[in-house]
């Protein structure tokens, strides 16, 4: 009784309050980031692209785009719906860069969404108490909070990725900002022609 008491105590002082809502920031942040930056990117680049250009690499020892969109599906879904959700985790890392396609790039891009979405609603019930909750993914111990920064900027990384091998094979700029009122005004919500 005493203990529960002295929680209660505990959670209910300034300090646990802001440390809530630091994590309830955190939270917010890496979700509106894969979903509202992240996501509508790739999507802007897909846009622009055959499904030939998706499948190709410039060398043997290098990635395609196809390649990194598995990817990025393969490790959200570990490390967020497997990892923190707890759904079962049948992912064949290799085979995410073994592909050699052509998948179509509509069904890359809906099984990109599917998954983004998944990670998002997964985050979404991650209370602040669980960012410091460690799980178990692939075979190692991580901390919620680690786990969803994690596939946070590995998200990132890739999207990055994504865009300069988009530049490259289209030869066009994805205009993801409009710097004509003097400020950048993001514009990867509204596909370009």
């Amino acid at each position: 009784m005493l203990t529960t008491v002295y929680c209660l105590l505990i959670m209910t002082t300034p300090q646990s309050k802001a440390n809530a809502e630091v994590s309830l920031a955190f939270i917010a942040t890496a979700r509106e980031l894969i979903t509202q930056e992240y996501l509508p990117k790739i999507e802007r680049c897909l846009e622009r692209l055959s499904d030939e250009q998706v499948w190709w690499r410039p060398n043997s020892d290098s990635n395609s785009i196809g390649n990194l969109l598995l990817h990025i599906c393969g490790n959200a879904r570990q490390w967020i719906v497997c990892g923190l959700g707890e759904a079962p985790d049948k992912r064949q890392r290799q085979s995410e860069f073994d592909e050699r396609g052509p998948i179509p790039r509509v069904e890359l891009l809906d099984k990109l969404s599917t998954t983004i979405a998944e990670v998002d609603q997964t985050i979404a019930n991650v209370s602040a108490n669980e960012l410091l909750t460690e799980y178990s993914i692939q075979g190692a111990k991580a901390t919620g909070l680690a786990a969803i920064f994690h596939v946070t900027e590995h998200i990132s990384m890739h999207t990055g990725q994504i865009i300069t091998l988009t530049k490259m094979l289209a030869n066009v700029d994805l205009v993801f900002y409009d710097f004509s009122t003097g400020k950048p005004v993001h514009t990867w919500h509204v596909p370009k022609s």
